[in-house]
């Protein structure tokens, strides 16, 4: 045998076992696909069944607004209690500002024309008590921060 010959036959073994490997890999990709496939019905099914639960009265809107409500409550409170007295000031202004948004939102739902609709009268007391409540927020908030200012002044005499 010559050495062409045995370098032919050696490189014929090797393309058969690259196409068994080949085969095998194709095997292997096969039921890959399938379980995937088998994997992407389950999870269909079980969003399916989640959705029906949802709708089927599950928790209400408000037992998610009243849980944010109280998770704004927490980090409010923990983060105006941990600022340094020398940010005080700034914080005010900024709370000052917020609340002036709220008193927009508030007048809006005051003069707002929903009186069809079945928590029209609820809706319009809400804002009242949301005017108010801004209001004091905001004056007070000018208060403080105008006796802040007034301990940075130099006392005349």
């Amino acid at each position: 045998m010559s050495q062409e010959q045995t370098h032919i036959e050696k490189t014929a073994e090797e393309l058969e076992m690259t196409v068994e490997e080949l085969r095998a890999a194709s095997e292997q990709l096969a039921a890959a696909s399938e379980e995937a496939d088998a994997a992407a019905a389950k999870a269909e099914s079980l969003l399916g069944t989640l959705d029906s639960l949802a709708h089927a009265g599950g928790p209400s809107d408000l037992i998610y607004l009243a849980a944010i409500f109280a998770l704004a409550c927490f980090v409010g409170y923990y983060v105006v209690w941990s600022v340094t007295p020398a940010l005080h000031t700034p914080l005010m202004s900024v709370t000052n500002a917020v609340s002036s948004v709220v008193i927009v939102g508030a007048l809006i739902a005051v003069g707002a024309d929903i009186t069809q609709s079945p928590a029209g009268g609820l809706s319009r007391w809400l804002g009242v008590i949301a005017v108010a409540l801004a209001s004091v927020n905001i004056f007070g908030g000018f208060l403080v921060t105008n006796r802040m200012l007034a301990m940075y002044k130099k006392k005349g005499g």
